[in-house]
Order: C-alpha cells, then sequence, then structure tokens
C-alpha cells in the first residue's frame, strides 16, 4: 500500500465516484425520492442509475489504436509516453517495411510515420499503406523538413506533416483535429478524465507543488491524487471542489472547452 494511502479516505471516495445515488451531502439520493409507493420509488431509484453496456463498466472498445512506425528509439519512447498517457493504445514498430502488414491485419485508426530524409522506406510505407487502404489517417514525422518530402507525403494523402523533435501540444492540437476531420469515435468519459486529470497536473506543476504538499492541503490521499492526473480515476465533485480551493482556481478551469 501506498505510504500515503488514507484505507478509509480512499473508500469513501470509491464510495463517491461509483455510486451515483450519493448527494454532495453524503445522504443518499434515493431519500429525496418518492416517500410512498413501492413500485414508483423502485422505479425513481433506477432511473438515477447510469446505464452503462454488459459488464456494468464503461466500454473501452472505442479507444483509438495509433501505430507508431518510428526507427528512433527516444522519439518512439516519446511518442508512446505521450500517447499512452491521453488514453490511445499504442502499437511501436521500428520496420516500416512492415508497417502495411501491420495495418492489413490489425485494426489501426491512426499511423504516425517516419518518412526522414534518407529513409525511402518511410515513404515506401506510405505508399504500400495507401495501396491497401486509402481512408487511413497517416501523420508523417520527420528530422529535416522539405518542401520535396511534404508534397510527397501529401501526395499520398498524409493527414498531417510534423517535424522532430516533436512538440507535444502541437501534436496534441493535430490529433484532435484528425479526430474531428475523419469523426474517429472516442470513450468520451477516458477522455474527460485524463484531460482533466492532465489539467490538475499542469496547474500543481505551475504553482509548484508536490503531490505531498497537496495532498497536505486538500486533505486527500498522494495515490488517489496521482490516479486522478493519471486519468485512471475519476474524480468526485467533492475532490475537485478540494483541489479547486487548494490550486487556486474554479472548479470550471478543469472543463473549458472540454
Amino acid at each position: 500500500m501506498d505510504p500515503g494511502t488514507d484505507p478509509e479516505e480512499n473508500a469513501q471516495e470509491r464510495a463517491t465516484i461509483r455510486d451515483p445515488l450519493k448527494s454532495s451531502s453524503g445522504d443518499s439520493v434515493a431519500t429525496q425520492g418518492p416517500k410512498h409507493g413501492g413500485s414508483q420509488r423502485k422505479a425513481w431509484v433506477a432511473s438515477c442509475r447510469p446505464r452503462f453496456p454488459s459488464g456494468g463498466k464503461m466500454s473501452n472498445q472505442q479507444r483509438l489504436n495509433i501505430l507508431v512506425v518510428e526507427p528512433d528509439e527516444a522519439t518512439t519512447a516519446q511518442l508512446k509516453e505521450v500517447l499512452t498517457r491521453d488514453g490511445y493504445v499504442v502499437q511501436p514498430l521500428s520496420d516500416p517495411r512492415q508497417a502495411v502488414e501491420e495495418v492489413r491485419n490489425n485494426r489501426y485508426q491512426l499511423v504516425i510515420l517516419d518518412v526522414s530524409p534518407g529513409n525511402m522506406a518511410g515513404i515506401e510505407a506510405l505508399q504500400a499503406i495507401r495501396a491497401v487502404d486509402d481512408d487511413l489517417c497517416v501523420i508523417a514525422t520527420t528530422e529535416l523538413a522539405s518542401v520535396e518530402m511534404a508534397v510527397a507525403t501529401m501526395k499520398h494523402q498524409a493527414f498531417h506533416y510534423l517535424q522532430k523533435p516533436l512538440d507535444e501540444e502541437e501534436l496534441r492540437a493535430v490529433l484532435k483535429e484528425a479526430i474531428k476531420a475523419k469523426g474517429l469515435l472516442v470513450d468520451l468519459e477516458t477522455r474527460l478524465n485524463i484531460e482533466v486529470g492532465r489539467r490538475i497536473r499542469e496547474r500543481r506543476h505551475s504553482r509548484p507543488l508536490t503531490l505531498k504538499q497537496l495532498a497536505n492541503r486538500t486533505g486527500l490521499s498522494v495515490s488517489l491524487i496521482s490516479q486522478i492526473e493519471l486519468g485512471k480515476s475519476a474524480a468526485s465533485m467533492s475532490t475537485l471542489h478540494k483541489l479547486a480551493a487548494a490550486l487556486g482556481v474554479k472548479m470550471t478551469y478543469f472543463f473549458e472547452t472540454v
């Protein structure tokens, strides 16, 4: 167990997140429903509960799969860290000659493909991908930008052309644009959790505050805040209120433009 974890607090937090029939005061929302009439009361309580797919959990079927075709290990590690943190499923591939088979045998919504000068296998991979799938969204990357390379990638319908070293915010903006342009489906709950967590983390770093310091201010556990920042846990309204107060922002800061 994490040394900063408060078992009682975490149990309460999990109850708050998982039980939608709890009000902010901690009272059961069901007590606010019809006081009499068994069938009416049961129907009202049932209507309060969110409806999930079979299994009782939010489906992950809409998470986007990204194939990263990149010979450079450092760039691959950077992309995998950023994309995984943002909720994508990432499959790295170092040899572009294997890209077309990977695309043919698996289901990807996006491909990030290195087409740096001197790496003709990258352009050839793009050509081969287009031969089997003319709709797959491909984002090209390069160590050295050139007009000729840009023209070549656009000729084969690359969605965008990014220069290395990759800027994380630019990458996120391009991915967001691609998702919108292609009409790709995303697990909205997962994306919301990740975005809220990212904003909490960035605000904490700007203060600057450590996880322990923020935990001391809010009375929350270090492990809980860490899970929220990573987008792995959905924070309750009570928790978000505490975090907003400790970070000096309004609660709307976490949701603006999401």
